[in-house]
């Protein structure tokens, strides 16, 4: 025992080291795969090796390899950091190793699961009647939700999917964006439906739906539909007008999934939720973790306005399951049996912020997203969206000339962001979603970005 606490002790040592130097860090720097694989190893040794110098020699490797995607100067992709709380409890969860799959095998993360899903869904104004699903994060979170539209909509229309499969079956309507996130066309290839079944409805200037052509798609056409809505456009952060689209969606007898996996979030903050209005009245909805509420990497939340069809047809069953009698908990609500306790990170990240503080983290952020505007605009860059949440298009004429800034930039190592191609332009995309981001890491990173443009 003492030799298994001196071994977790300096794991979590060379983990607080790591942290404690975010900041001070290249986000990134060039790494030549081929030599990172050799120093890990070529072949599996044949003798055993002690666990402390196994841990120190894993941290002495993968050193150059690690990307600071939890520091503050990340800005490439929607990646949020990690509270020290989320942390801290993420390594609790790691060394009580719970099978969280039902009660019987962990009550402390059934409980957890309970308390924080109810402080999940107040928090983001989704109905406090509805499931929670723990999941590994938005792409898991879209198939779940839409694993239960297709189970709804085809048993309205007198096909049990479960049961026959999709051969055969009434066709399906999947009337989503233009601008649609590219999971919900996976979600849609792994689930049999395909995305021949997408009926494309128009995005307005900033992506977000087009109402009026919504209505047009939907009288288009009949038969058992899914209408996919948005809240966070992942290039421009613009969000549906999630009530009049729900709205219009249930006039036509359409289930309603939102894809939230960061835009969600808006709901938190009072400063934006109105970007959010009306997403009660939609039946599932997928939102991340790992992005705004900055817990560690993997987490997701699969919520659905009707828990009795969401654990229908999700769970599974078999005598040998201890406690799986009991439906609508943690398991039955995600695709997985083998499920780590991540619910430990959420409540702690929530217990650590408090309303106020989910609402202040989101709120920040979109300041910060303006500042970079701002700062990058004045230096003579075109800002191609409207700063709504936290997401900037950043534009530096040519195309060619834009993917050298972005080349430049990441080599730099001061900030990482990536680019995007959006309404046929190639563009850098800043995301801010770091809790420990501030504004000299802003301003640090736009005189960055100007000066990788000034050569």
């Amino acid at each position: 025992m003492h030799e298994e606490h001196s071994l977790f002790a300096r794991a979590a040592e060379l983990a607080a080291v790591y942290v404690a130097g975010l900041g001070d860090r290249p986000v990134a720097q060039p790494v030549d795969l081929a030599v990172l694989r050799r120093a890990f190893g070529e072949e599996l040794p044949r003798e055993s090796s002690p666990p402390y110098a196994v841990i120190d020699e894993l941290a002495r490797i993968a050193e150059n390899g690690l990307v600071a995607t939890a520091g503050p100067r990340f800005f490439g992709l929607v990646i949020g950091g990690a509270l020290p709380s989320a942390v801290a409890a993420d390594i609790l969860a790691a060394g009580w190793d719970q099978n969280s799959f039902n009660p019987a095998l962990s009550p402390a993360a059934a409980a957890a699961e309970d308390v924080a899903g109810g402080w999940l869904k107040e928090l983001l104004g989704i109905p406090a009647t509805a499931s929670t699903g723990f999941v590994t994060g938005g792409q898991a979170a879209n198939t779940v939700g839409l694993a239960v539209a297709r189970h709804h909509v085809l048993a309205q229309a007198g096909w049990d999917v479960e049961r026959d499969g999709l051969a055969g079956a009434p066709a399906l309507r999947v009337v989503a964006s233009a601008e649609r996130h590219a999971t919900i066309d996976r979600s849609l290839r792994l689930l049999g439906i395909g995305t021949r079944a997408i009926e494309e409805v128009a995005a307005g200037p900033q992506g977000a739906i087009d109402v009026a052509d919504l209505a047009r798609v939907l009288a288009a056409g009949a038969g058992a539909t899914i209408v996919c809505l948005q809240a966070g456009n992942v290039n421009t952060g613009a969000c549906d007008d999630l009530r009049a689209a729900c709205t219009l969606a249930k006039r036509h007898g359409a289930w309603v999934h939102i894809d939230g996996a960061f835009g969600l979030w808006a709901g938190a903050n009072p400063a934006t939720a109105t970007l959010v209005d009306g997403l009660e009245l939609a039946d599932s909805w997928a939102c991340d973790g790992h992005k705004w509420l900055n817990v560690p990497y993997d987490s997701g939340f699969a919520f659905c306005a009707h828990p009795a069809l969401h654990a229908e047809t999700i769970a599974y069953r078999a005598p040998y399951l201890t406690g799986s009698a009991e439906l609508s908990r943690m398991g039955d609500l995600t695709l997985e049996a083998s499920r780590r306790a991540r619910v430990f990170a959420v409540w702690a990240a929530l217990r650590e912020l408090g309303r106020d503080g989910v609402a202040e983290l989101v709120d920040r952020c979109c300041r910060l997203a303006r500042l970079f505007a701002a700062i990058l605009a004045e230096g003579g860059a075109e800002i191609a969206n409207d700063v709504v949440l936290n997401q900037v298009l950043v534009g530096f004429g040519d195309d060619d000339r834009t993917d050298a800034i972005i080349e430049a930039v990441q080599r730099d190592g001061t900030c990482w962001l990536g680019g995007t191609t959006w309404r046929g332009r190639r563009y850098l995309r800043i995301s801010v979603s770091n809790w420990s981001t501030t504004e000299p890491d802003v301003e640090r990173s736009a005189a960055a970005i100007l000066r990788a443009a000034a050569h």
